[in-house]
Order: structure tokens, then C-alpha cells, then sequence
């Protein structure tokens, strides 16, 4: 998920969020398949060294406890199907999230968008309300690509799909961008073909986003109080959702933005938001999982991955930080709305 961040240094944002987020994507690359192979040399050698102190029986209990490990290790992706929506399995795929969504209210939500492609200029009151500004600018120009939803329910399960068993994820593919068209961040696009995004195919068979807001407003996921999003800095995940329900620019006040947030989605927790009532906790979405020893299982920068890995981190976060309701801590968006620790929408 590549959040932008405003300028601090000589650098631009977007080129520090370039930087950032290749390295990202490089070290996950490396790092995903070969660290579970050293892990488990290392433990083999491990226990090679001490298989001479036990006896036969706990040699073989040693052995079914590696055994467990590997398929833990080798399994959990297999475990876990993301769901490709395209445009003709659109009203298939909806109808399974429509018999989720009440045993599994909290949903997870992460999209992938063109990037930042303008500031505006001119005098400003708050931080916030120049952030805001920024956000509505560039959602009014630009065109989402990607939508990932995770359902969970208030332990973390997920839902299973299809008669192999698998836990079931979303990812709707989107085809209004094009990139022969379109105004677009340079790097933003660059990182997303380098995450596997696919635009010719987006462009091709993607899902009509018109279409999609009509089954998406009567699927029971929005305006509707019982259900929990979760988003890791959501201030344009939100704006981008919103637009393309509502067909309509966003609205130009922060205030009108977290009026219509209420009504569609009554029930909003922003993990970085949330990461400042916990010590020691800090960076952006992937920084925060390693901390917290959460996997990600698919492909870095893509919706449906990183969907899952922000239900799995707030699961995690909540757990180790948060004890009891959660409630007081809803409705804020991280960037925006709050002005030296005050609500100000």
C-alpha cells in the first residue's frame, strides 16, 4: 500500500514513496521463499546437533514437530485463495460476499491508485485541511485501479469459500484507467507493473465501475452500523470508494468528506492512527506487521495482499495493545480531522 507522505526533505514525497516502496518490494521479494529455507536449516542443524541427548521416542517427537513447522511454513499461502473479480464474475463474487458479510463484519480495505500527481497552492488554516485539500484534488482526477477486501470476524477467522475449504479474500480489478489517457505519478505505475498489475487486461476485462457501485451499495458492506472497516492511512482509500459510489466528486470541506464517511461507513479504525496510543511503534503498513511478526501471504502492493495483511496487523495490534472496546477510537482517519489531538471535522 503506498501512502503518500508530505514533503519533509529535499526530496518530493512521491520520489521518497518510490524509493521506500522498491526496496520494500525487493526485500519481500528476497526475502519471502529463501528465509523459510534458511529458517529450517537452521533448525535442522540445530536439532541435529542435539539428537544425541534424547532418546528414540523424542527423537520422534522431535521430528513430528519439524514436520508441523514445514507444512506451516509451505502451507499458509495455499491456505488462502485471493479471489480475482473481473467484470464478468462480478455479480458471482458479490453474491458470495453478500452470505459473509454478517458472520464476518470486519472488513479490511486497501486499494491501489495512480499516485499523487498535484499540490495545491495557496493559504491553508490547518495541516489537515491542506491534506484534505491534496486528497480531494487528486481523487477527483485520477481513477482507482484496484479495490482488496478482507472479511473477518471478531477473532480473526476468515471466511471459507468453494468446496476446497480455502479462506477466501477479494480483489476487484477496475478498467476505467487507462494509460494512454490518463494523468498518472510516473513511479506509482512503475511500482504497481513491477507488483504484477496487469492494465492492458484491466483495461480489457476489468469491472465497469458503475456496475460495481450499484451491487456494492446493496451488498449490506456499507450503511451499515455492524460492519467494521479496516484500513491502514485510509484518507484516499476512502475518497476513492466514495467517489465512485456516489458518482460524484468529493465534497470540498473535510467536514462534508466525514459526514458522508459516517453515513457510509459508520464504523472506521485507522491502524495509523491507532499506532499512536502504542509504544515503540512506528513506519508504514509493512514496517508495522514485521514488528508485530505478522506474514503477508501474496504479492506486496497489490490490493488483495495488502487487504489481508492490514485485517492480520490490526488482529495483532489489538491483542497486544488494546484491551476491551475499541470504540473510542473510531472515526478518525490518520492526517486528517485531528489538529493537536482534537477532532476537528
Amino acid at each position: 500500500m503506498h501512502k503518500k507522505r508530505e514533503k519533509v526533505s529535499e526530496w518530493s514525497s512521491d520520489q521518497r514513496e518510490r524509493v521506500r516502496a522498491s526496496s520494500e518490494t525487493l526485500a519481500l521479494t528476497i526475502a519471502a521463499f529463501p528465509r523459510k529455507i534458511i529458517l529450517l536449516f537452521l533448525i535442522s542443524r540445530s536439532v541435529a546437533r542435539f539428537f544425541d541427548f534424547f532418546s528414540n521416542l523424542s527423537r520422534i517427537i522431535i521430528i513430528i514437530i519439524i514436520i508441523i513447522i514445514i507444512m506451516s511454513l509451505f502451507l499458509k499461502d495455499d491456505s488462502i485463495q485471493i479471489r480475482e473479480v473481473w467484470n464478468d464474475n462480478l455479480e458471482s463474487e458479490m453474491a458470495l460476499i453478500r452470505e459473509v458479510v454478517d458472520d464476518f463484519p470486519f472488513v479490511a480495505m486497501d486499494t491501489e491508485f495512480p499516485g499523487i500527481v498535484c499540490r495545491p497552492v495557496g493559504t491553508f488554516k490547518t495541516n489537515t485541511e491542506y491534506h484534505y485539500e491534496t486528497l480531494r484534488t487528486n481523487v477527483n482526477l485520477l481513477k482507482m485501479i484496484q479495490l482488496g477486501l478482507t472479511f473477518s470476524d471478531e477473532k480473526g477467522n476468515l471466511p471459507t469459500c468453494g468446496s476446497d475449504g480455502k479462506f477466501c479474500i477479494w480483489q476487484f480489478n477496475f478498467r476505467e484507467f487507462d494509460l494512454a489517457s490518463d494523468i498518472f505519478a510516473h513511479d506509482s505505475i512503475e511500482l504497481l507493473r513491477q507488483s504484477g498489475i496487469d492494465f492492458a487486461k484491466n483495461n480489457q476485462i476489468g469491472i465497469d465501475s458503475s456496475r460495481f457501485a450499484e451491487l456494492f451499495m446493496s451488498s449490506g458492506i456499507v450503511l451499515n452500523e455492524n460492519v467494521h472497516w479496516v484500513t491502514f492511512h485510509s484518507g484516499y482509500d476512502f475518497g476513492y470508494l466514495l467517489k465512485l459510489l456516489t458518482c460524484q466528486n468529493l465534497p470540498e470541506t473535510q467536514g462534508g468528506f466525514f459526514e458522508m464517511i459516517g453515513v457510509y461507513f459508520p464504523r472506521v479504525y485507522d491502524i495509523k492512527h491507532l499506532m499512536k496510543f502504542c509504544n515503540s511503534l512506528h513506519g508504514g503498513l509493512n514496517k508495522l506487521a514485521e514488528l508485530l511478526e505478522v506474514e503477508r501471504v501474496g504479492i506486496c502492493h497489490q490490493a488483495g495482499s495488502d487487504s489481508l495483511l492490514t485485517s492480520c496487523t490490526f488482529r495483532k495490534l489489538q491483542e497486544n495493545f488494546f484491551i476491551g472496546s475499541m470504540e473510542k477510537y473510531s472515526g478518525v482517519l490518520y492526517g486528517l480531522g485531528v489538529e493537536n489531538g482534537q477532532i476537528v471535522h
